[in-house]
């Protein structure tokens, strides 16, 4: 009398199906594929947002850009600096950097 192996359909090399495994490929595949036709379908549009700081940053560079520069001056003090003769008020640098955060972030003093 022969025994059959159920699972092995009388084959006794072959290893059982794991459906496990097979329904995970299936599943796999069918996501590759309706990634694909989404993918062709419809080209996807790239977007940026701003934070409200780097708007701030680029309006501030925007007035820098623009504003006009006097060229005799930026010489005079280049000169100045050189020579080692151009001395600092920190009173006076201190009042306009507090002046110029108040204008950049709307700080009324």
């Amino acid at each position: 009398m022969m025994v059959n192996n159920i699972n092995n359909g009388g084959n006794i090399n072959k290893p059982p199906v794991d459906n496990q495994k097979l329904n995970q490929q299936q599943a796999q595949q069918a996501a590759a594929k309706s990634t694909q036709a989404a993918q062709t379908q419809a080209p996807r549009q790239d977007s940026v947002s701003l934070t409200q700081s780097a708007q701030q940053l680029n309006q501030v560079q925007k007035k820098g850009s623009d504003a006009p520069v006097n060229q005799e001056k930026v010489d005079k003090l280049k000169k100045a600096i050189q020579n080692g003769e151009y001395r600092v008020n920190p009173e006076a640098l201190a009042k306009k950097i507090a002046k110029l955060e108040a204008e950049i972030f709307g700080v009324k003093r």
